[in-house]
């Protein structure tokens, strides 16, 4: 530290002073280019699809609202102000924020106020003296960013913090589908509820007409054993089916941020009568399927907040290589101190009492062992990772895309399918059954064509399930409405 005392700043400081502030405009490391990916011009899976328009919403866009479900939108909007993950990731973003503040920070000086009073005694040949002395001062020092350090470093801080503010939304919306898909699998299972209760009540009266003809000595014992069986049976998968929709409400529960046994959900209002048609079409969950907006596969690099998070990753590791780089430059300190300094309090202040100073000082590292190459290596090895896992996320997103588009366009047909076989199977229960009351058939081929009739009308109501997960996984892989662009626009 160089010091200049009781004179006017010399120009040699000024010079520094100068030069430092002009060398201000040089950062060292590479500028930030997004990476490049040879993307498809459309999907692969094709179907009646139409192609979304591209918005400037966020994550608070209300998805859910496309299903029209009163309770499904309740639900949301509770697990949005209520979840213990989206806190978690709101708590992530604050964090990232302040960090990206503290490197801010570096731009400015560091200024401190000292105080201080001391009393010393001295012995010069002999001679005793005692003195205070007081002091006041205000000191300051600044490292200019000759080097573009701190300017890659509120850079990395800058993008760190947009990448979680895409964590945060990544993390709404993952919430926000999986306790879509949740709650639809409920209402799936209550259409299954309905569908066992009326053939339950089916299988009774088959029983006891059983029964009746066995007592009339008309039909075996095996018929009465058959039909007991098949009744019993039909119940316990009824039972089952009560297991299943427990889990899925427990799960609605804890995403909602409640605890399971403050929580239930009401089964829907059972309908009169359960039709092939009611079993492969979602107006009997009271729900919509929503219009598929397959998009371009540019448009989901806007509206994935994943695939933003990990792009602005890269970012960030591109400005740490900067910030590494720089490291191999001098630093230059500058810095200021001024105040009083005075024997006694009273003439603290006085004039004579004034004491300041100027200084300079310049560092340079010579040799470190190679630290600073180690730590540049670490900073391309760390971009080059952050650039790989952007990519991966990429096609990641393009192939849940393609597979729920595929999904989404088999189960269309395999519903249309399913739907007649459903029809077919329960005329054949139907025909079985007066066939057997007349007498002209066993009742072995009644329960085969009741089995049959069964099996389909609840393979068909599981393709409706499937149908509705798919639909929510497709919203989720496309980003569920979310743009970059609006998450970047307050930053």
């Amino acid at each position: 530290m160089v010091l200049f005392a009781a004179t006017p700043p010399s120009r040699k400081a000024t010079a520094v002073a100068l030069a430092a502030l002009l060398l201000a405009g040089c950062a060292v490391g590479p500028d930030y280019v997004r990476p490049s990916m040879d993307l498809p011009a459309a999907y692969k899976e094709t179907g009646p699809w139409k192609t979304a328009t591209p918005q400037v919403i966020d994550a608070s866009q209300s998805w859910w609202e496309a299903y029209g479900d009163s309770t499904l939108s309740a639900l949301v909007v509770q697990a949005n102000a209520a979840n213990q993950n989206i806190r978690v990731a709101e708590a992530q973003y604050r964090e990232a924020q302040a960090i990206a503040a503290a490197a801010h920070a570096g731009f400015f000086p560091t200024v401190g106020v000292d105080a201080g009073a001391a009393r010393a005694q001295t012995n010069s040949t002999g001679v005793v003296k005692r003195a205070t002395t007081d002091t006041l001062g205000l000191a300051a020092s600044w490292e200019p960013d000759l080097w573009g350090a701190v300017r890659r470093s509120v850079e990395a801080g800058n993008a760190d913090a947009q990448a979680s503010a895409d964590d945060l939304a990544a993390a709404r919306l993952s919430i926000q589908t999986t306790l879509a898909q949740d709650y639809l699998q409920i209402r799936v299972i209550d259409l299954q509820r309905d569908l066992y209760a009326s053939t339950i009540a089916a299988y009774a009266k088959a029983l006891d007409l059983t029964q009746h003809q066995y007592a009339a000595g008309t039909v075996l014992r095996s018929d009465v054993a058959l039909a007991q069986s098949q009744f019993k049976t039909a119940d316990a998968q009824a039972v089952d089916l009560e297991a299943q929709r427990s889990q899925l409400e427990h799960a609605v529960a804890v995403l909602t941020g409640q605890a399971p046994a403050s929580f239930s959900l009401p089964p829907l209002a059972s309908s009169a009568q359960t039709t092939a048609a009611s079993l492969s079409s979602t107006h009997a969950l009271h729900v919509q399927l929503p219009v598929t907006p397959a998009g371009l596969p540019s448009e989901l690099l806007e509206r994935r907040p994943d695939i933003a998070a990990a792009e602005r990753r890269v970012q960030a590791a591109n400005a740490n290589i900067g910030v590494a780089k720089a490291a191999y430059y001098p630093q230059i300190v500058l810095s200021a101190s001024g105040g009083f300094n005075a024997g006694n309090l009273a003439s603290l202040f006085n004039t004579p009492s004034r004491v300041w100073s100027l200084g300079a000082a310049l560092a340079q590292t010579v040799f470190d062992g190679g630290l600073r190459k180690a730590r540049t290596d670490q900073a391309v090895a760390t971009y080059d990772a952050s650039v790989a896992q952007y990519k991966q996320t990429v096609l990641g997103g393009f192939q849940q895309v393609e597979d729920n588009l595929a999904t989404l366009r088999v189960l269309d047909r395999e519903s249309a399918l399913q739907a007649e076989a459903v029809q077919a199977a329960q005329l054949a229960e139907r025909l079985a059954l007066s066939q057997y009351r007349a007498g002209t058939a066993t009742y072995l081929s009644v329960v085969t064509a009741q089995q049959l009739s069964l099996t389909n009308q609840r393979t068909a109501a599981q393709v409706l399930g499937r149908q509705l997960a798919a639909s929510v996984s497709l919203i989720a892989a496309t980003g569920g409405g979310w743009t970059a662009v609006q998450a970047t626009s307050g930053n």
